[in-house]
């Protein structure tokens, strides 16, 4: 194709054409790619979760959206370093649906994004307190333990146990006064929590199984960990109605009553439904049911 104009003012001159840059379209493509390799599902999950118990807990609107803020910049970090270590393992297993495996997305992006994540989350964190500061990079040194390493042993669970179960004291510890939650709050959190671990690798056993990633779902296999998630679940959501000083509410009776309701679905389905994703939905929605019960609970946490 001849040059335009200006680009044969340009060779004339001898200095180089222009070279166009990329197009609206695709900066917007790259960033949707971008998003899609930090887990955006799970942190958007985790960020509302922590939402919802910021109001919960009294916290005002600026405290509240630095602390919500704090954690969805941890959980981006933790997305995406995730996907940036297991970019090897992700490409051998011929992962398409993950954006850097498919190469949708350079490495060097996902980890400039975690690493700039991760930098955004301590001062967040910490202009939340000093003491709740802590806390919440605690939990996400707890995240990044589990992509680095714990992720292929016996103890996978014991990050998000951690993870989930000081969530809650981020929160409480960032009101003022500052307080740490009741033993039987921290205790259903991380319940919740370690079921949430245990669900979210239900669709992927066998995958990771082939890829070497042996954490202790994968050693169980498929219906030992629907069935430990659905018993944490229930666990959690045990704690929560019965844990509060007081009679169990009619909210507490009613999600109770669910959660054995779904625990016993999951755990009794036939061979062929165990295969399929009732068993991730079902566990998906007793989580869903504990998280109510979560921030319902919290409201008796709201500072005077």
């Amino acid at each position: 194709m001849p040059a335009t104009t200006d680009e044969g003012a340009a060779e004339a001159a001898g200095l180089p054409a222009a070279v166009p840059g990329p197009s609206g379209t695709a900066l917007l493509r790259g960033a949707g790619d971008l998003l899609r390799a930090s887990h955006p599902v799970p942190a958007a999950g985790v960020t509302l979760l922590a939402a919802l118990l910021a109001a919960a807990s009294g916290l005002g609107f600026r405290t509240g959206a630095t602390a919500v803020a704090a954690v969805a910049a941890g959980q981006l970090s933790v997305g995406w370093s995730n996907d940036r270590l297991d970019l090897r393992r992700d490409r051998a297993a011929g992962r398409r649906d993950k954006p850097l495996a498919a190469g949708d997305v350079r490495p060097a992006a996902v980890t400039a994004a975690a690493s700039a994540a991760l930098l955004a989350c301590v001062p967040l964190s910490l202009a939340c307190g000093t003491r709740a500061g802590l806390v919440h990079l605690g939990c996400v040194a707890a995240a990044w333990a589990y992509n680095l390493w714990l992720k292929r042993t016996p103890a996978s669970w014991l990050p998000y146990a951690l993870a989930f179960g000081l969530l809650p004291a981020f929160l409480t510890l960032a009101a003022t006064p500052g307080r740490w939650p009741p033993p039987w709050l921290t205790a259903a959190a991380a319940l919740l929590g370690t079921a949430a671990h245990f669900a979210n690798t239900l669709p992927d056993i066998d995958a990771d199984l082939v890829a070497g990633v042996r954490g202790l779902p994968q050693r169980l296999g498929r219906r030992g960990s629907v069935a430990v998630a659905a018993g944490l679940a229930f666990g959690s959501g045990a704690v929560l109605a019965l844990g509060p000083p007081g009679p169990v509410t009619p909210a507490g009776r009613l999600l109770l009553l669910l959660t054995a309701a779904l625990s016993l679905g999951a755990v009794a389905a036939p061979p062929a439904l165990a295969r399929s994703r009732m068993p991730f939905l079902a566990v998906l929605a007793l989580a869903g049911a504990d998280a109510v019960l979560l921030v319902l609970a919290s409201r008796d946490l709201a500072a005077p």
